[in-house]
């Protein structure tokens, strides 16, 4: 019988990834860009003109490939097109570390 583990909702975590909470986020902001250029019926040369990259990079971010992406980066992609970022300072919560989130609206 195999043991099941409860994973700690980031699976970025669970994987060992050095910045989890980053790596998270990065994926959701390349989700959204992904969504947008979907959404929007873009080819990946229109998005790589709207987001000043050029096509292979639009390839690289639309498959998940984000290791040249900085976080920087992908918040300016997600503005490009005409949408807003908003970034939320909470409160501190006991003696847990503070989390960086991205959520959808």
């Amino acid at each position: 019988m195999t043991d099941i583990t409860a994973g700690s909702g980031n699976v970025y975590e669970d994987l060992g990834y050095k910045n989890p909470e980053e790596a998270r986020a990065k994926a959701m902001l390349a989700r959204g860009i992904y969504t947008v250029i979907r959404e929007q019926g873009l080819t990946q040369r229109e998005a790589a003109e709207i987001l000043g990259i050029d096509q292979p990079k639009v390839s690289s971010l639309v498959r998940g490939k984000l290791r040249d992406f900085s976080l920087e980066r992908l918040i300016r992609f997600t503005i490009a097109p005409g949408y807003d970022v908003r970034i939320e300072v909470g409160e501190h919560h006991g003696n847990r570390k503070g989390r960086l989130e991205v959520a959808a609206a």
